[in-house]
C-alpha cells in the first residue's frame, strides 16, 4: 500500500532535516497510531503521504505510484480517488451544507454526482446521520456529528489509504473512543490502510501496530 525509500525533507531556512527516514512499509487493511512529540514531524509526514507537499529527496510510493515525482495536478486528482483525510479542525466549509461539503471530496474523482451523491447517503446513514441532516449547514452540526461528516467525506471515494491528523486532541475520553470505533468500522469492508496521528499514547490499544516517528528516522536506527 504505501513505501518510503530514503526520504529527507526540510522547511526552507531549516539548518538540518525535520525528517530523514531511510525506509518504511505500509500493507492493505494495516491499521498504524503513529506518535511523536509535538513538533517532531508527524503532520508533515502525512502532507508528505498526501502529495500536498513533497520531498527535497526519496521516493514515496502509494498503491505502486511515486506520488512525488508527479505534477501538482496529477498528485490531486491521485489524492481524490486513492487518499481520504480527516484533519484536527475537521475543516468543513461552515456555510456549505453537509451534503455539499462531501460532494466536494469528488471534485477530482471519477465519480459522477449521482454516484457521489448515493455514495454520501449511505455513508450518512451508516454513521447516524439521516438525509433530513444532510441538508443542514455544517455550522449547525455538534462536534459529534462534524465528526461523522469528515468521516464521511474522507471515505467518499472509497480510498485505499486513508490519513488522520489528530483528530480527537478536542475531545473527552467518551466522544474520542466512540470517534474511533466509527472510523474503524467503515475500513473493515474495503481493507483501508490507516495511518493515525496523535501525540496521546493511551490511544494505541485500538490499533494493530503502533509506529514511533523516531524509530523511521535515521538517527535513530
Amino acid at each position: 500500500m504505501l513505501l518510503i525509500e530514503d526520504l529527507t525533507f526540510r522547511y526552507p531556512g531549516a539548518d538540518k532535516d525535520l525528517l530523514n527516514i531511510p525506509h518504511w512499509q505500509v500493507e492493505a487493511g494495516e491499521a498504524i497510531f503513529l506518535t511523536a512529540p509535538s513538533g517532531s514531524g508527524k503532520s508533515t509526514l502525512i502532507n508528505l503521504l498526501a502529495g500536498i507537499i513533497t520531498p527535497q529527496q526519496g521516493t514515496i510510493r502509494v498503491l505502486d505510484t511515486p506520488i512525488n515525482q508527479l505534477s501538482a495536478r496529477r498528485r490531486d486528482a491521485f489524492r481524490a480517488r486513492h487518499i481520504g483525510m480527516v484533519f484536527q479542525q475537521f475543516n468543513l466549509i461552515p456555510y456549505l451544507s453537509v451534503a455539499d461539503n462531501i460532494r466536494l471530496a469528488s471534485h477530482f474523482s471519477a465519480l459522477s454526482t449521482h454516484e457521489a451523491d448515493k455514495r454520501a447517503l449511505r455513508l450518512l446513514d451508516k454513521l447516524g446521520l439521516s438525509e433530513m441532516e444532510a441538508g443542514h449547514k455544517a455550522a449547525q452540526l455538534s462536534v459529534g456529528q462534524q465528526q461523522r461528516v469528515a468521516i464521511a467525506r474522507a471515505l467518499i471515494n472509497e480510498p485505499q489509504l486513508l490519513l488522520v491528523d489528530e483528530p480527537t486532541s478536542a475531545l473527552d475520553t467518551a466522544h474520542r473512543d466512540k470517534f474511533i470505533d466509527l472510523l474503524m468500522q467503515q475500513l473493515v469492508p474495503a481493507r483501508t490502510s490507516l495511518i493515525f496521528v496523535s501525540h496521546d499514547a493511551s490511544l494505541r490499544s485500538h490499533f494493530s501496530r503502533h509506529v514511533e516517528i523516531g524509530a523511521l528516522q535515521h538517527d535513530a536506527a
